[in-house]
Order: structure tokens, then sequence, then C-alpha cells
């Protein structure tokens, strides 16, 4: 398995023969009487985990080795070096994350935030984040509620759209474009969903399907893995399970993504001329999108396209 880049849209795309999740579904992988893998984190410390952090069982990215980036004519490669883990979200196997109190959700998001800060110590990961596909229609593979967060050596090409997007705002208005589209949203009023303390949720103003939301901070920051005071996680933790229970009326399954700044401690490659006003232009976010019944045309999530069959 490698990586291949699309020469004209700069994507990405992880090709090879991908391995199948060896887990069973019965039982469990994750519930605690039947858990597998070696843990990476679990919150809290003191008492029974309430979420889990292990490594993923059929991983499109491995840890192990270098980068090994080689041309072929004018085509350039790579090898698949990254993380993938999974964060189990709770012990209970039919209980979703829209089900967890608030303080358990902040468990999840600190999980998020203690995985993604440690993998950006390495300095072969140019980007980090957390996703989730919750139900079939998403590509869940387990029904035990989880998500995943997934380092590796480039940044998406999504992100990148931001950061340029981003970037170009700055240099003409010496301002935040999110920070402006969370005071405008604010102001009008009209695509807000909810907020709670410091935090925003709202429909974006070109929405890519029907009720896709993002929540923001209304205070700037650009590394969601920065640490935050208790009530600012309480509040964004609270803001994101009511937000996922409001899209339980269209939908059960959707996309949730965070998007946070890259690997600030990597300093080479395409990514280097985007550090000099990163941390006043980016600002982390985090976009769900439903997949709604079928009938209704979605957005599929393909930030990285992974394609199991070489096209030799």
């Amino acid at each position: 398995m490698e990586l291949r880049k699309d020469p004209i849209t700069r994507s990405w795309v992880v090709v090879g023969h991908g391995e199948e999740a060896t887990l069973p579904v019965e039982p469990c992988p994750f519930c605690p009487a039947s858990e597998t893998g070696h843990t990476l984190l679990a919150l809290p410390y003191d008492v029974p985990w309430k979420v889990r952090v292990t490594p993923h069982p059929a991983p499109l990215y491995r840890i192990e080795g270098e980068v090994g980036r080689a041309a072929e004519g004018i085509y350039d490669k790579m090898r698949g070096v990254g993380a993938h883990e999974i964060v189990i979200e709770t012990r209970e196997h039919d209980r979703p994350l829209s089900h967890l109190s608030d303080d358990d959700i902040g468990l999840v998001l600190e999980a998020y935030r203690r995985r993604i800060a440690d993998l950006k110590r390495d300095s072969r990961f140019k980007y980090a984040t957390a996703l989730k596909n919750q139900g079939r229609p998403a590509a869940a593979d387990w029904t035990h509620a989880h998500s995943e967060i997934i380092a590796t050596t480039f940044v998406p090409r999504r992100v990148l759209y931001e950061l340029r997007a981003s970037k170009t705002y700055y240099e003409e208005k010496e301002r935040c474009v999110f920070c402006d589209i969370v005071r405008q949203e604010e102001r009008t009023g009209i695509r807000v969903v909810d907020t709670q303390g410091d935090y925003v949720a709202f429909c974006p103003y070109a929405s890519r399907v029907p009720f896709e939301t993002w929540i923001l901070a209304r205070k700037h920051n650009y590394q969601f893995e920065v640490p935050r005071p208790e009530a600012r996680r309480k509040h964004l933790a609270s803001l994101v399970g009511r937000t996922l229970r409001r899209l339980k009326q269209v939908s059960d399954a959707y996309h949730m993504v965070l998007h946070t700044s890259p690997n600030t401690n990597v300093h080479s490659g395409d990514i280097t001329e985007y550090w000099k006003t990163i941390a006043d232009d980016y600002h982390w976010h985090i976009e769900i999108m439903p997949i709604l019944p079928k009938g209704n045309r979605s957005y599929a999530l393909k930030e990285v396209y992974f394609n199991a069959v070489l096209p030799e």
C-alpha cells in the first residue's frame, strides 16, 4: 500500500491492497468484556475507563517506518506512513455519542485533543485530526460508538483549500474569515442553530447538504489541541451533544470531522508558506454532515480517497 499524488488536484490517494477489518462483530471488540488492542489512552485515569483509544485493527496508515518520498516520472509517491486509531466513546454497547452526558462527551473531545497533541510531536506527520462516521450509511465499521484519530504525512486537500482561502482573506482584511463568519451569523441569527458559552453552532451559508452544521468558537484559536479552561470544555461538550440530538430529527447517520491547523512543528513541503500568519488567519472548527434517507443526494466525506485496487 502506498500514497500517490494526483498532479492536477494535488490530492493524495491511498492505493494498493487494503485490509478488511478483522475484528468480529460478536462479541463486540470494544465492550469491556471482550476488549482488544493496546490501550494508547484511557480516560479518566483513576477509575475504570469511560473513553479508550487503541490502534485501528486494520489501519489505512501505519506508524512504523520512514515516509520514503520518491518520484515515478512526473508523479510523486510515498509510503503509507501515518497513524490510525480508534476512540471507543463509551463502555456501553448500545449508547451513541449523542446520548452520552455532557461530561462523557467532554471526555471524548479531551481524548481527541490529547491524541492529536501527542501525534503532532512526531515530525513525520503534517496533519492530525479526529473524525466520526455514525451509522451504516456513513460506512461505520462497528455499531459500538466510536470515532477515529488519523495522522498523515500530508495535509488533506480540503484543509489546504481552507488554509489558502483564510490566508488570502487575512492578507486583504487583516481579519480571520472564520471570526467574521461567526460575527455575521450571530448578527443575522437566521442560520444559528444553538449557542453555549463561547461556542456557536450554525448552518453554513453555502451548506453542501441539508442541515450541515458547523461548530466554532467565538474566541479565535487555530489549534484544537491547545488545552482550554474547564468551563469552556463543558460548553463545547454540551453544544456538541445538543447539536447531535437535534440532527437525529432528520437522520441517525452523519459524518463529523474536526478541522484544525496542520502540524506547525514541521518545516518542509507545501504548507510552510501558510505558517507565517496561520495563528491569526486560521480557526479550528467541527463540521457535521447528516446523511439523509434514500432519495436525497448527499455529500460523501472524501478528504482522502482510498482505492484498494492498483490502477496497473
